[in-house]
C-alpha cells in the first residue's frame, strides 16, 4: 500500500535581499538620491526536495539561523519559494508565536477567523470556543487585541485553536518551550493523546527528549541546507556534533 502524501517539495529555494542602508540621516539621502542603497543576498534556503507523508510526525533540527523557520514559514505558504513547487495535501496551520493572526483583531475574532480557514462553519467554532479559550487560558483577555498579548499567550491560542479546530498539517514551532510549567504539560498530554494519531505534525524543537520521543523522522539543517532527513537518532547525533 503507498503511503498518502501530505507535503511534496520540490527543488524549493529562497533568497533574500536586504538593503545596506548606509543613507541613515535625511541629509545622506537627499545627496545620496541616485546612488540607492546596495543591497545584500543572503540564501536562506539553498535548493531542497523532499516528501512528508499524512499522519507522520517530523523533527526538524539545526542550530539558529540555519533556516528552520524559513523552512516552514514556506511550507505554510507565509511566503512563496523562489524556485521549485510544493504540494500540500490538506489544511495546515503554523503555529509559530500566532503567525497568520491579526494583531489587531482580539482573541475572540481572531479563534473565529484562524478556525474558518480551517474550514469550520460559524456554528461548529460556536461549538469549540469555550474549549478553546478554556485550554488557553485567556478567559479574562478574550476581548483584547493580541497585540496586547505576550508571545506565550499568542502561541497558547494558536496551540489552542489548531487542537480544537484540527488542521491535518500542523508546524509547531517550539510549543513546548512557552507558557508555563502547567500548560507546557498540558501542551504534552494532548500530544501523547490520541488527538495526534491521523495529523501530519512538524516539530522545530531544541529538546532533544521531545524530537526522540515523538518524531519517526527527523531532517537535520545547515546553513540553508538539508543535510539529512531520515532516521531521528541519526539526525540528533549530526546535530549534536554541529554544536560541539
Amino acid at each position: 500500500m503507498t503511503k498518502a502524501l501530505a507535503i511534496q517539495a520540490k527543488s524549493i529555494s529562497k533568497t533574500f535581499r536586504i538593503s545596506e542602508d548606509s543613507h541613515n540621516t535625511v541629509k545622506h539621502r537627499l545627496f545620496n538620491l541616485f546612488n540607492p542603497p546596495r543591497t545584500k543576498k543572503v540564501e536562506a534556503l539553498k535548493t531542497m526536495d523532499f516528501e512528508i507523508y499524512k499522519g507522520e510526525c517530523i523533527g526538524l533540527l539545526g542550530r539558529n539561523g540555519c533556516g528552520k523557520s524559513t523552512l516552514i514559514k514556506l511550507l505554510a505558504g507565509v511566503y512563496p519559494s523562489d524556485t521549485g513547487n510544493i504540494n500540500i495535501f490538506g489544511t495546515t496551520l503554523l503555529m509559530n508565536l500566532g503567525v497568520g493572526m491579526s494583531h489587531e483583531l482580539t482573541a475572540r475574532e481572531n479563534i473565529y477567523v484562524s478556525a474558518s480557514v480551517l474550514g469550520l462553519k460559524i456554528k461548529e467554532i460556536d461549538e469549540i470556543f469555550d474549549k478553546i479559550v478554556d485550554f488557553a487560558e485567556l478567559r479574562e483577555f478574550i476581548d483584547s487585541k493580541i497585540k496586547f498579548f505576550s508571545s506565550g499567550m499568542v502561541a497558547r491560542l494558536a496551540f489552542s485553536i489548531a487542537v480544537n479546530a484540527g488542521a491535518d498539517i500542523m508546524f509547531l514551532d517550539e510549543i513546548f518551550a512557552v507558557g508555563d510549567m502547567k500548560f507546557q504539560e498540558k501542551a504534552i498530554k494532548v500530544f501523547e493523546s490520541s488527538w495526534i494519531e491521523g495529523k501530519t505534525v512538524i516539530l522545530v524543537s531544541h529538546s532533544m527528549d521531545t524530537i526522540k520521543k515523538y518524531c519517526n523522522r527527523t531532517a537535520f539543517m545547515k546553513n540553508g541546507s538539508l543535510v539529512y532527513f531520515g532516521n531521528t537518532d541519526k539526525a540528533i547525533e549530526m546535530y549534536v556534533e554541529d554544536n560541539h
